[in-house]
């Protein structure tokens, strides 16, 4: 048991990921479900104003973005070994190019029943407009688009019963991301744009059979109580090669380079390749290390706090 807390709400694919890497590795963990819009108050304070979900907190160190999450995971809960050879780059595909081709086939069809509220955060979030009338003009140039991702993931099934191999991975559970959001939320658009892909069908039963691994749920408080209850972990050793020449103890501001920018202001723990960990503390909740990764993530010198 190593007491991983997701926070997370049921419709967001990037925390069906989170749910679906848990199922592979078996793992027991609990669920506290945040809003899918502002306000979170049960999150916000733990992140230091980062929105997004999904958000894993394990005691008082805090992982935003699924890139960490999933490394955290693999590095707490090595068996099944679930990273192999190019996972990372398969999973940050899925992320960007293949999710920012899912989301106007997914909008450009639902998106007058959208709910103004929910507008008006994405609107906040991204920092431009949400423009049905745009999305829907957009779907048909990218179902074809969406259509060719899918069919590199057919072809590299060929042969084997997972992307991974013979076993399911990270690049599998990665792909599966927007194949399953788009078969959840339009499953006749996702049966046409997967047609004559005759691998997809039997490799996604395999991965909806993997399940979520063990929940319970939390509720937001005393998640929050935990943070304040706990002393983050020994973080990871500072890369002294950093490009940037951050040196822990220095003020940084971090914030993600594609969408939802709010910038998290900390002091730098260690800088490593692949992960930034920031220190911060608060009335309430005591220390917190936040986790971030370094791709997809800018960070910048900062006033003292």
């Amino acid at each position: 048991m190593i007491g991983i807390i997701l926070h997370h709400y049921e419709a967001s694919p990037f925390s069906q990921k989170v749910r679906c890497f848990l199922g592979l590795k078996g793992l027991a963990w609990s669920s506290v479900i945040t809003p899918n819009m502002m306000p979170k108050p049960d999150l916000t304070p733990l992140t230091g104003g980062y929105r997004r979900a999904p958000v894993m907190q394990i005691g008082a160190d805090v992982y935003c973005d699924t890139q960490v999450i999933l490394a955290e995971i693999e590095r707490r809960a090595p068996n099944p070994p679930a990273v192999t050879g190019p996972d990372w780059a398969v999973n940050f595909w899925a992320d960007r190019l293949f999710f920012q081709t899912t989301v106007p086939v997914i909008f450009g069809e639902i998106g007058d029943a959208v709910p103004k509220a929910f507008i008006d955060d994405r609107e906040k979030l991204s920092g431009r407009p949400f423009d049905v009338a745009a999305m829907k003009r957009a779907a048909g140039v990218m179902r074809p688009q969406w259509r060719a991702h899918a069919a590199w993931i057919d072809q590299g099934l060929a042969g084997r019963p997972f992307l991974s191999g013979d076993k399911p991975g990270l690049a599998d559970v990665a792909a599966y991301m927007n194949i399953v959001w788009l078969s959840n939320v339009l499953p006749a658009t996702a049966k046409a744009l997967t047609a004559g892909l005759t691998r997809i069908p039997d490799w996604a039963e395999k991965m909806m059979a993997l399940g979520e691994g063990a929940r319970e749920e939390m509720a937001g408080r005393v998640a929050l109580e935990i943070a304040r209850d706990t002393q983050p972990g020994p973080p990871p050793a500072h890369d002294p090669a950093d490009p940037l020449g951050l040196d822990p103890g220095t003020h940084v501001t971090v914030m993600a380079d594609d969408y939802g920018r709010d910038p998290i202001a900390g002091t730098l723990v260690a800088a490593t390749v692949d992960r930034l960990v920031i220190a911060r503390n608060s009335a309430d909740l005591g220390a917190l290390h936040i986790h971030f990764p370094r791709a997809g993530y800018v960070a910048v010198r900062a006033r003292p706090l």
